[in-house]
């Protein structure tokens, strides 16, 4: 955890950030967008709602959109490369060209990415996903092709969860690749499906013997908040349980639901569940952060986004704690992360922080302080760039190398997640009961999402992003 102090252009000493509240149009989805940034403009500003439009779709007047947004909105734009758009790389060859390559402040950008505008809009907007609905432990065994591989979540809406695909089953094979091979190449792109009706072929064993499970690839609707229960210490005590999957607007109506039972159960521990969600929009984030912490910090900041200075001044935002009626107004709460906790779910913990005693259970999250502002291209791809760094109410952020585990855990693949026997929540369980950390320690392993930056559109399931919504 750092408490930041400058902010770019990098030797520019950082403004002070000022309350702006948050507009529900603008920042995110380019459902609706205004004036175009049109191609050879620069320098500009412009409104984050704006869509990055080139005079045509054609590959070079798309590059040189790019490469005059970056120059307005980039966060690392004045230390980045900045490359000709007139020569003959390729427009993803182009897009990576433009990513800050890192110095002794930052690490290089392994994080701005695109997608489709379709498939953006579908996930953030719509709350469904294309494809299997299954992820797999492939991080933990990265370089281990002696090790197994086991499927560690699956979508319970998906074409896994219908199958009858469970965490834990082992992985033998995918469309007849075997897992060792797999591993080797940390190649697991046959998870992710490019279209409806896609086949993927999952050579299984479990504990009924293997299987094979022939999955089709179809749209289904996310499970943001997948469980929910009120759990009890080893001494007995209520304790509140939500996993918390991915930061959507889904997420609020039934997460707000497990609050009023908690607090209808006299619950006065609570642990939530973000080993898995790599993030999503902010103001979901500042939802369940004022969920946890009520009237004790009503008002205060949860986080504040923090532009380069070219548009520092009009677009600083701070995000305040709200007021629900559900909020347990926590002194104390257990947080269950790991490697792939990331961007707005890390950013709950670190605005939480000022206010509450948090309670990391797991393993280091994995480091991306920063976010996004989606800008549509107009040409059906959604830019997904780092425009902003996040701190805390005490200026508190830039942690890349990611929040530190209170008690470092490691999972146990075979325990379903939220039994009370599950490493992670039993730690935190016995934590409650004053029995300090307890349970198998976490092994130390390769920074996830170091090991390829186009990567960043995770093929194992989660999404890291921190979207201003």
């Amino acid at each position: 955890m750092h408490s930041v102090s400058t902010c770019l252009n990098p030797l520019a000493e950082r403004p002070s950030a000022h309350k702006r509240a948050p507009r529900q149009s603008r920042p995110v989805l380019a459902l609706a967008t205004a004036l175009a940034l049109l191609a050879g403009c620069g320098g500009g500003g412009g409104d984050p709602g704006d869509p990055i439009v080139s005079l045509t779709c054609q590959p070079n007047s798309r590059k040189a959109a790019l490469r005059d947004y970056f120059d307005d909105w980039y966060f690392w734009y004045a230390i980045s490369p900045r490359p000709d758009p007139w020569g003959g790389a390729s427009l993803d060859e182009y897009f990576k060209a433009l990513l800050f390559t890192g110095n002794a402040t930052f690490p290089a950008d392994r994080w701005s990415y695109f997608e489709s505008t379709e498939s953006f809009n579908r996930f953030y907007g719509d709350g469904q996903a294309l494809g299997y609905g299954v992820a797999v432990a492939g991080v933990e065994v990265v370089g281990r092709p002696d090790l197994p591989l086991h499927v560690r979540h699956v979508e319970p809406q998906s074409p896994a969860g219908v199958a009858g695909v469970v965490r834990g089953d082992q992985v033998l094979a995918l469309n007849g690749r075997p897992a060792s091979e797999l591993i080797s190449a940390n190649d697991f792109s046959l998870l992710t499906a490019e279209r409806s009706g896609q086949t993927l072929a999952l050579l299984l064993q479990g504990t009924g013997g293997q299987r094979t499970v022939t999955l089709a690839a179809a749209v289904y609707r996310l499970s943001p908040v997948p469980r929910s229960a009120v759990v009890y210490t080893p001494g007995g005590r209520p304790v509140g349980y939500l996993m918390v999957k991915d930061m959507i607007t889904q997420a609020i109506t039934p997460a707000t639901e497990a609050f009023s039972r908690f607090r209808a159960a006299g619950v006065r521990e609570l642990v939530v569940d973000l080993r898995y969600n790599g993030g999503g929009l902010v103001s979901v984030g500042r939802d369940l952060a004022s969920l946890v912490a009520g009237v004790r910090a009503v008002g205060a900041t949860y986080s504040s986004l923090l532009y380069n200075n070219r548009q520092a001044a009009q677009w600083n935002t701070s995000y305040a704690f709200t007021r629900p009626a559900d909020a347990l107004g926590l002194a104390r709460v257990y947080l269950l992360v790991g490697s792939r906790t990331c961007s707005a779910s890390e950013q709950l913990a670190n605005g939480l922080r000022p206010y509450v005693d948090v309670v990391l259970v797991g393993d280091a999250t994995c480091g991306k302080p920063v976010g996004f502002l989606p800008k549509d291209d107009t040409c059906g791809t959604t830019y997904n760039v780092v425009n902003f760094e996040s701190v805390n109410a005490r200026n508190e952020g830039r942690y890349f190398d990611g929040l530190q585990p209170t008690c470092a855990v490691a999972e146990d693949w075979h325990q379903p997640l939220g039994a009370p026997a599950e490493p992670l929540l039993a730690a935190a369980l016995a934590h409650a009961d004053g029995q300090g950390c307890a349970g198998p320690a976490a092994a130390a392993r390769p920074r996830p999402l170091a090991l390829q930056r186009e990567r960043a559109r995770w093929s194992e399931g989660e999404r890291p992003v921190m979207i201003p919504r």
